[in-house]
């Protein structure tokens, strides 16, 4: 079973681990809500707007991981902003734990290409777009393949890639190797940026 016909099976395995993951987590998240706070201030979540199925716009929910800007302070870039424990948050991915919420919602899948900002949509070429033509997920193929040591253009092809060949068995194999990925912590940022410079378009990409 693999695309559009494995998809209802794909949502009720969403339903099942979100939920309990979240009641397993629960007490983790409480702990890691207090050092955020204790660490980078209110608020705990960080809360932005993404493409999700359809490129239907939903509320992305996660760890908060950098400080506010601050010009004043020299606060602007990412690499200002991050602090010693908002990147221990995102090697290991504990920031993504309210993610399972989303999921559960059914903004998002355990499984997918990543959701990536609003204002990239008016910049993909039609392949690039067919992304969207499932729900993003908590992890993904690109994730394990390279994450954010690819290029924009690789990234894009392994996401098609993964829309076209989604099953059981391959989503089962991303999850182990997001464990491996995690412990390892492979392909966290990209050469010389804190996590990846922006995407500015096919031709911008390919200059």
């Amino acid at each position: 079973m693999r695309g559009a016909a494995y998809d209802p099976l794909k949502r009720a395995i969403d339903i099942v681990v979100a939920t309990v993951g979240l009641a397993l987590t629960a007490p983790l998240q409480a702990i890691i809500a207090v050092l955020v706070r204790r660490n980078l201030g209110s608020p705990v979540l960080f809360r932005q707007p993404r493409p999700g199925k359809d490129e239907q716009i939903f509320e992305l929910v996660k760890f908060r991981t950098m400080r506010d800007q601050d010009p004043e302070r020299g606060l602007v870039t990412d690499a200002d902003r991050i602090t010693p424990f908002g990147a221990t948050l995102r090697s290991t991915s504990l920031d993504e734990l309210p993610t399972l919420w989303n999921v559960l919602k059914g903004d998002m899948s355990l499984v997918g290409p990543r959701p990536l900002l609003v204002q990239y949509l008016s910049r993909y070429s039609e392949s690039q777009r067919r992304r969207h033509e499932v729900r993003p997920g908590v992890t993904g193929l690109v994730q394990v393949s390279g994450r954010n040591a690819l290029t924009w253009d690789q990234k894009f092809k392994i996401d098609v890639e993964y829309v076209d060949s989604r099953s059981l068995r391959l989503d089962l194999a991303i999850v182990a190797r997001t464990f491996l990925v995690t412990i390892t912590r492979r392909g966290i940022a990209a050469e010389g940026d804190v996590t990846m410079p922006e995407f500015m378009g096919e031709e911008v990409a390919q200059s």
